[in-house]
């Protein structure tokens, strides 16, 4: 099948990509524990959280597209880890690919051009929240260096149950 040789470009996210990405997200917040989210978004809820990711500096949105569709097959941002002044060089990072997408390395390209993009920025950790239970997402972190600090128990009601989130460092 054609999709194994898709070409995929990892890009910044810009404002066009909204559509899209809300509904990616969307996606999640509907069907999954892994965002804590449980209403869905409308695209112009959706539009701070994606001008607060702008082009430069350490707080990133990037897109991974085929490039024959155009279609978004996934998305990566860095983001503050707390409001706090001294927290401002750690950042929390998240992945999320497009159902159809999966186990195709978009989660590995996007993660790859994002701490490519942070290695001149004044970041010294990154951090990442894994609803339990998701080996995939562990094992993507790991592959990058992440490693597991601790786990929050039933930190997080959805689907009326708790979950559990473990949480990633990484040195940057």
């Amino acid at each position: 099948m054609s999709s194994e040789r898709t070409e995929v470009q990892v890009r910044p996210g810009v404002e066009s990509d909204l559509l899209a990405l809300t509904d990616l997200y969307n996606h999640y917040v509907r069907e999954t524990p892994i965002t804590f989210d449980t209403a869905v978004f409308t695209p112009e809820e959706r539009r701070p959280w994606l001008l607060s990711h702008p082009e430069d500096g350490p707080y990133r949105l990037m897109v991974a597209v085929d490039t024959d569709s155009q279609e978004i097959l996934g998305y990566v941002t860095s983001s503050p880890y707390r409001a706090k002044p001294a927290y401002v060089t750690s950042v929390e990072t998240t992945v999320y690919v497009a159902p159809q997408a999966g186990r195709r390395g978009i989660g590995t390209l996007l993660y790859k051009a994002l701490f490519e993009a942070l290695a001149d920025e004044d970041v010294h950790r990154a951090y990442a929240g894994i609803a339990q239970p998701n080996e995939a997402s562990a094992r993507l972190h790991e592959r990058f260096g992440f490693r597991h600090v601790g786990t929050y128990r039933e930190v997080g009601r959805k689907f009326g149950r708790y979950w559990d989130v473990a949480w990633y460092e990484k040195e940057l």
